[in-house]
């Protein structure tokens, strides 16, 4: 067990899979020379050769349409988009062309492609440069979603996602590059679709993912001082999501509260809510409370960006509610 930065986490599962398997490549704006905007594709241009990691144009259409080109004849693509707002430019090589064609020609190809995107707050970037958008992804059939919140999920999860036969939009949160964790020698490889239990508890489920795990971590603490024995939820994985972690969390606890970075309106949570509310309606002891960030853009002032953060108090403050 070593620890273990976020982003050495996440460039050593892609040099794994690049050492492992000769169809994986790396390409997106500044991948190769510079090492990727945030380090996380550094040293690969030189162990791997300008053939398998390359840069491309400023152009996330070409950079996603080309991967879908490439998926589709055989290789197994990784790109990377700068900042996940930029995926707008590329949502019809997504949308309609990775997520479709296994539907679209019956089933006689797949496209084997993992979409690297950074999201979140924090770093005061504003509102072009912070939005999380996973909920937008999750919403399309043909379309797997993660978003790892510790270096070994980061490593275990993009192993994963390069070996599936279809597109993963894989999230990472630039507030988690620098932070540190412990990762197995070797790393296991975590599945797609299973969630995991970051504390145990038996008083409130608190269901969460990405750089807000460790928010919600905090929160536990201070509610354990109050008394409180709070269960924390990793769901690691967005679509498919963990529905039977989540209903077995709640038969335990009998309260559940939902915590994202995200706009709280229409997101991750909603679906969840909106689940358990139907499936784990004889569980319920109080209702359902939702933790996310308001309807609005991400501010650039770094006072105003901590109050659009969900934080601790806040966390708490719904915490308090459910358990009243």
């Amino acid at each position: 067990m070593a620890e273990t930065r976020y982003v050495k986490a996440i460039t050593a599962a892609l040099a794994d899979s690049l050492a492992s398997d000769s169809r994986v490549i790396l390409f997106g704006e500044d991948v190769a020379r510079p090492g990727g905007p945030f380090n996380a594709t550094k040293g690969l241009l030189e162990q791997f050769g300008p053939d398998r990691v390359r840069d491309t144009p400023i152009s996330e259409a070409a950079i996603v349409g080309a991967a879908v080109g490439a998926a589709m004849s055989g290789l197994k693509p990784v790109v990377e988009i700068m900042f996940m707002d930029f995926t707008t430019l590329a949502m019809d090589a997504l949308v309609n062309q990775a997520a479709k064609a296994r539907f679209m020609f019956g089933g006689q190809c797949s496209v084997p492609m993992v979409l690297r995107a950074p999201h979140g707050a924090g770093v005061n970037a504003g509102p072009q440069h912070s939005q999380c958008l996973e909920a937008w992804f999750a919403h399309i059939p043909g379309l797997k979603v993660v978003c790892p919140a510790t270096p070994a999920d980061a490593y275990g999860l993009l192993r994963s996602a390069i070996d599936d036969p279809d597109p993963v939009i894989y999230v990472e949160h630039k507030a988690l590059y620098g932070t540190k964790g412990e990762m197995p020698e070797p790393c296991p490889l975590v599945p797609i679709g299973q969630a995991r239990i970051a504390r145990a508890g038996t008083d409130i489920s608190i269901v969460t993912y990405g750089a807000m795990l460790h928010t919600c971590l905090g929160a536990a603490e201070k509610l354990a001082a109050e008394g409180v024995d709070a269960e924390v939820i990793d769901l690691r994985s967005l679509q498919p999501w963990d529905e039977a972690a989540v209903l077995a969390s709640l038969s335990r606890t009998h309260r559940l509260l939902l915590v994202h970075e995200a706009v709280e309106a229409f997101g991750v949570g909603a679906e969840i809510a909106a689940r358990m509310a139907d499936a784990g309606f004889d569980e319920l002891d109080a209702p359902i409370v939702r933790v996310g960030a308001p309807f609005m853009p991400v501010p650039f002032a770094k006072s105003l960006e901590a109050q659009y953060v969900p934080s601790e108090a806040r966390i708490l403050e719904a915490a308090r509610r459910v358990l009243a």
